[in-house]
């Protein structure tokens, strides 16, 4: 049961790190979008 819960626990701060990630390269992308004009 711990072990179970211990996985999600994982996973979930996994998803949510990808997350972070994906949003800051896509405003690191915009920034760089916007400043290049």
């Amino acid at each position: 049961m711990i072990f179970k819960d211990l996985i999600m626990m994982f996973l979930s701060s996994l998803i949510l790190m990808v997350c972070v990630l994906v949003s800051v390269a896509f405003m690191v992308l915009l920034e760089r979008k916007v400043l290049g004009y």
